[in-house]
């Protein structure tokens, strides 16, 4: 599903919506009075066009219109979602929201990016409380998927169902929380580790190095995949989270936690933070620490969706949402034309230290458009579990040309060969019209109990004659045949 949003708030968060949005295929308008607004977004959209599509390993909708808005009443008209990314002020906020329901539809979702405010709160004063939700992601919104979604009673269930569909179907994942309080879910969490480092500094105990190097080099990379509460389970040994709480849990009443205190914020302790975060960061511009982060983001993410856990299993549900490729050769429109097999970008991983795909990845995506024309013929994972399929006994690539990360590729595949054990393909992979590359793979059908070669049954001997039938009458392709050094 797609639609046009309105982001009323071109900041930060505003313009992560507007990235995510854009790049899910949304068109959308942007309203902020920032007259640098549009540089400033287009700077965020560089980093999100260069990131978010090497998540998938499919390809991404065709990107939306982006339309800079004068007014929010141009932004909302027509709207199905607008997203508020105003700053923290709830007078300010509510104002907006008698502002956009003079003119938006009444059917619109307007989810706001608060990190503290209730919904109940941002509903008062509006003539349409109902229309009002909390949709409240985190920075990169563009990368990373939750959302807390917060309703209060006075939104119908169906509407919050609406608006958990419309997140999901842009990869998020909507957090339902089920209670309305202050700050949410996330931001609570955060505020207590925020407290008591900022306690830390104060009292000289650790420095705004020391406090990052304790999260990122230790508990953070168990966050990111398991959270709090299963990363304690797992402390907990074979007798698990009871016996956990049962051994830690009288440390509680340990003076340890300074979060019943905040430390004054004064101008001593804020100039403090400010020189150790300079020392620590200082020597990157802030878009050099965007692409730091991204880069960083994107490795563990591809990484937990190579394992499909945490956040990786909603990277593989979205794809498997986006996922264009035919699937059966009835999904073929033209078997007379070689079939694409693969269309997706070029992860950030995907490069080497001359700032291009690297040769090994190449032959990764030759290889996976192999395994489509693989399932395209019927040796599909179903097959291969009743013991028979496919290996590659020969390999030829030649590099044409070179590509970036975040650029789209496809490969098309023709079939040169399909009749007993054999499988001869060849695949030419491209960006837009511009060749980049050519493989030629020679596969045989093999039996996984012996390991032997074989011929396949029916259910693959035919669709792959077929194919090899209907491409018989293309032309021998340029390249094939060819050895290293000889033309």
């Amino acid at each position: 599903m797609t639609g046009t949003a309105a982001i009323i708030g071109g900041g930060v968060i505003g313009a992560g919506w507007a990235a995510r949005l854009l790049l899910m295929g949304w068109d959308v308008r942007v309203c902020d009075p920032d007259p640098e607004g549009a540089r400033k977004l287009e700077a965020v959209l560089a980093n999100a066009r260069r990131s978010l599509p090497g998540l998938s390993d499919v390809a991404l909708p065709p990107e939306g219109r982006l339309v800079w808005c004068a007014d929010m009443a141009e932004a909302v008209i027509g709207a199905d979602w607008i997203q508020e990314s105003v700053p923290e002020r709830l007078d300010l906020k509510r104002k907006v929201y008698q502002t956009l329901q003079a003119h938006c539809s009444p059917d619109a979702i307007i989810g706001s990016s608060t990190s503290g405010f209730k919904p109940s709160d941002l509903q008062g004063c509006v003539t349409r409380p109902d229309q009002i939700v909390v949709a409240h992601p985190f920075n990169p919104v563009y990368l990373l998927p939750v959302v807390e979604l917060v309703a209060s009673p006075a939104n119908p269930a169906a509407f919050v169902d609406r608006a958990a569909d419309i997140l999901t179907g842009i990869g998020m994942y909507p957090l339902r929380v089920q209670a309305e309080f202050d700050a949410h879910i996330a931001d609570r969490l955060l505020e207590a580790v925020w407290r008591e480092a900022l306690w830390m500094i104060r009292d000289d105990h650790a420095t705004t190095a020391e406090i990052d190097d304790a999260i990122r080099y230790g508990f953070g990379l168990r966050w990111a995949q398991m959270g709090l509460f299963e990363t304690y389970r797992l402390a907990g040994g074979e007798a698990g989270m009871r016996h956990f709480v049962a051994q830690f849990g009288p440390a509680l009443a340990w003076p340890w936690s300074r979060l019943t205190d905040v430390p004054d914020m004064d101008d001593a302790l804020i100039d403090r933070i400010a020189a150790q975060s300079d020392a620590q960061s200082g020597h990157h511009d802030i878009r050099a620490l965007e692409r730091i982060r991204d880069d960083n983001l994107v490795t563990i993410l591809r990484g937990l969706k190579a394992r499909d856990s945490g956040a990786g299993t909603l990277l593989n549900a979205q794809d498997r949402r986006l996922d264009r490729l035919p699937q059966t050769l009835d999904d073929v429109a033209d078997l007379t034309r070689p079939v694409r097999t693969l269309d997706r970008a070029v992860p950030l991983d995907w490069t080497d230290y001359n700032g291009h795909m690297n040769e090994a990845r190449y032959l990764q995506a030759f290889g996976d458009a192999s395994d489509r024309m693989m399932a395209l013929v019927g040796c599909d994972m179903a097959y291969v579990a009743g013991g028979n399929s496919f290996f590659t006994a020969e390999t030829h690539i030649r590099h044409v040309g070179e590509v970036r990360a975040g650029a789209r590729i496809h490969v098309a595949t023709q079939i040169l060969a399909g009749m007993g054990k054999k499988m001869h393909l060849f695949h030419q992979m491209f960006a837009g019209e511009r060749l980049l590359a050519t493989g030629e793979h020679m596969l045989i059908h093999v039996d996984l109990t012996t390991r032997k070669a074989c011929d396949p049954d029916d259910r693959v001997a035919v669709p792959l004659a077929r194919i090899a039938l209907a491409h018989a009458s293309l032309p021998w392709p340029a390249g094939a045949g060819r050895a290293v050094g000889r033309k």
